[in-house]
């Protein structure tokens, strides 16, 4: 059975994850803007350099010549997108650290929503990669759920001894 001090470790310890979520697509979404009014196509051969790949290789080639390919108005569009993600991501953990009911509801919804895209991708082609993320989403997914369990227990018994 789950406690309410198990409870609140287990927000917290989402909380932190959603918010680390956060804070890494709002750094890239920064590193898209440093990008603006730049040869993507030299900074792409430049990191595939760095990366000691082989350009001439077909996911470095592909790559390459889909950085040539992004313009700026795309640029602050992924950015834009970045913001948006990094501000939910955000406002959950800081709900889900201070253990608002409207935090743990919208935390189990968008798990929830990524379970059955993340189960075709696995049927689509399977890796450890997204087998990792499957059940590391299943595992906040369940771990959310027994909270609110917990909370709606807990309230039931208040309201009816």
């Amino acid at each position: 059975m789950i406690t309410a001090r198990t409870s609140r470790r287990t927000l917290r310890g989402i909380a932190l994850f959603e918010a680390a979520k956060g804070l890494l697509v709002l750094t890239a979404g920064l590193g898209l803007l440093s990008l603006l009014h730049q040869d993507l196509q030299a900074a792409a051969v430049r990191l595939i350099g760095q990366l000691h790949l082989h350009p001439g290789r077909k996911y470095a080639g592909v790559f390459i010549h889909a950085a040539s390919r992004v313009t700026d108005r795309e640029l602050w569009t992924f950015a834009s997108l970045a913001l948006i993600y990094s501000i939910f991501r955000l406002v959950e953990g800081y709900g889900l650290w201070r253990e608002r009911g409207w935090a743990e509801w919208l935390a189990l919804a968008s798990g929830m929503m990524y379970l059955p895209i993340e189960i075709y991708e696995l049927v689509l082609k399977f890796t450890w990669l997204r087998v990792s993320v499957f059940v590391l989403n299943l595992v906040v997914v369940t771990l959310i759920g027994l909270v609110l369990w917990r909370s709606l227990q807990t309230r039931r018994l208040r309201e009816h001894p």
